[in-house]
């Protein structure tokens, strides 16, 4: 069974009705206590990395993460949490990739957010991207990105310059866009990774 972390993001109904919709079993994960039940963990989120990052510590989730050993996935800011430190409100997070998330602001000429379909090369063999094209579109809502990297970039896209779509460091997962908002190849993304053990 899958558990998700329940720290109050923003993007836990359309998450849970993709994962109904799949016939993915699912249960929320409100402390530290609860994440042994679960075969695998999701970190949703929306909105502020910082604000997130406080709001697990205050659960007592924060400690617990990183010494996870069953899969777990972090979609979007969840992805974010799990790197070493976020430009959003100048933010230490989880560190356990050690990336950082910057802000498009500064480095593009682009509208921001970045917002709508964007074309995902994945790379590195991760296996939530299994029997999923090469070069699929997935959808994004974000204004933070996380630096590309050879070792931990498991898929990558561009807007304005390169970035890490998606990560992978040992039974960690991220993805910076929505599986759950991105039709038939979200719905594989998270089919795969609810076959993780």
């Amino acid at each position: 069974m899958t558990g998700i972390v329940n720290y109050g993001a923003g993007n836990i109904f359309s998450l849970t009705a993709a994962l109904t919709r799949l016939g993915i079993a699912y249960g929320m994960v409100n402390n530290a206590a609860e994440l042994g039940a679960y075969d695998r963990i999701i970190i949703p989120g929306v909105g502020h990395a910082g604000a997130a990052m406080r709001k697990l510590r205050e659960s007592g989730l924060a400690d617990s993460i990183a010494s996870i050993t069953k899969p777990v996935l972090g979609i979007c800011v969840g992805m974010q949490l799990l790197t070493s430190y976020s430009e959003e409100g100048d933010s230490e997070l989880l560190g356990i990739v050690p990336l950082q998330t910057l802000h498009f602001e500064r480095r593009v000429t682009l509208k921001v957010p970045h917002m709508g379909w964007n074309k995902v090369y994945h790379q590195n063999n991760s296996p939530i991207f299994d029997n999923i094209e090469k070069d699929t579109y997935f959808y994004f809502v974000h204004s933070y990105f996380i630096e590309y990297n050879d070792t931990f970039t498991s898929a990558y896209t561009g807007y304005g310059l390169k970035f890490s779509a998606a990560m992978q460091d040992r039974n960690f997962y991220g993805v910076q866009f929505h599986p759950e908002k991105s039709g038939e190849a979200g719905e594989k993304l998270l089919l795969n990774f609810s076959k993780l053990y």
